[in-house]
């Protein structure tokens, strides 16, 4: 997947918060609901989440240099952790705090028809977002559960924005629920539980966020079936005959670090290696695209070489 398509999502759900978080907080005028309150505090941070996203996507294509050698592809990464905080800090905690006041200090909802009115078209709006959210994420999640695609993948718009977009959904269904009750029951506590309970989402999801994105912060290797393409692309059993061990790491969404050291016939030439290890490359490039930057090390393998716990361990 191109980061163009992974911003198409960005983009669309840009769109929506920002005509959402407009009429939430119109709605919080008209009504005094904190959770219309809330749900605006919610749509412009995720507003401003978006905007992150896409400043990370650009100063990633920014070009190698002496003090960056391997690029600048994980400022994508950086700004989607940044995200994560962002949701906690200014989403998450803000409506708890919100909802902990209202429940403390409860007032009458005045004007509720507005606030419905609102929260259904902030629904509609954002399940559209999170269509096409979907849509884009489909295109590179294949086979695997929305659980794996959100923990495995490397691309931390697509995650973000689904995640993003699934809470609000949720949040505008407890905030619709806390105005229901409140105009219901006449106690305006119900509306800050709703509150309170839109404060409690936020923080997990975002908690999710940051622990994922801590991951590829870190230095996330291939996925599984990436190993093991890797492992199969490298070997002709001719010119390179054994994959000794292999590292992967992602330098960025869509560029693969491999370093691997191969086993190679003994009584090769320098010329024979040297064909033998461009061979591989090529071969480990058809298999997995994002392969980019490829290290080879040729050595010859001995069956009754010392076991290296540090070298093999991943690769038993």
């Amino acid at each position: 997947m191109s980061h163009g398509e992974s911003n198409k999502a960005v983009v669309a759900a840009l769109a929506s918060n920002m005509g959402i978080a407009a009429s939430k907080f119109v709605a919080f005028a008209v009504t005094g609901s904190a959770s219309m309150l809330a749900e605006g505090v919610h749509s412009v941070a995720d507003s401003g989440n978006q905007v992150l996203l896409l400043v990370g996507g650009r100063a990633a294509k920014k070009k190698a240099d002496e003090e960056h050698p391997f690029g600048y592809g994980r400022e994508r990464f950086v700004y989607a952790f940044i995200v994560s905080v962002v949701l906690f800090s200014v989403g998450g905690l803000f409506a708890c705090y919100e909802g902990i006041h209202k429940i403390q200090h409860p007032e009458a909802i005045e004007s509720w028809y507005w606030a419905v009115g609102v929260l259904g078209f902030a629904i509609l709006l954002e399940g559209l977002s999170f269509r096409t959210a979907i849509q884009e994420s489909n295109k590179l999640r294949g086979g695997d559960t929305w659980v794996g695609f959100i923990r495995h993948a490397t691309v931390p718009e697509l995650p973000i924005v689904l995640l993003e977009d699934f809470a609000a959904l949720i949040g505008l269904a407890l905030a619709l629920g806390g105005v229901a009750l409140a105009v219901a029951t006449g106690d305006g506590v119900w509306d800050g539980i709703g509150t309170l309970s839109i404060g409690v989402l936020l923080v997990a999801v975002a908690f999710i966020l940051a622990v994922e994105m801590k991951s590829l912060l870190i230095g996330e290797g291939a996925a599984t079936d990436e190993v093991r393409l890797i492992r199969e692309a490298a070997v002709d059993g001719r010119t390179v005959t054994k994959v000794i061990h292999l590292r992967t790491m992602y330098l960025g969404p869509e560029e693969l670090l491999v370093a691997i050291k191969i086993a190679v016939p003994g009584n090769d030439t320098a010329a024979d290696i040297a064909a033998a290890i461009d061979s591989a490359e090529d071969r480990i490039r058809a298999a997995v695209p994002a392969a980019r930057l490829i290290y080879v090390e040729p050595d010859i393998h001995y069956a009754d070489r010392p076991f290296d716990p540090a070298e093999d361990a991943l690769d038993e």
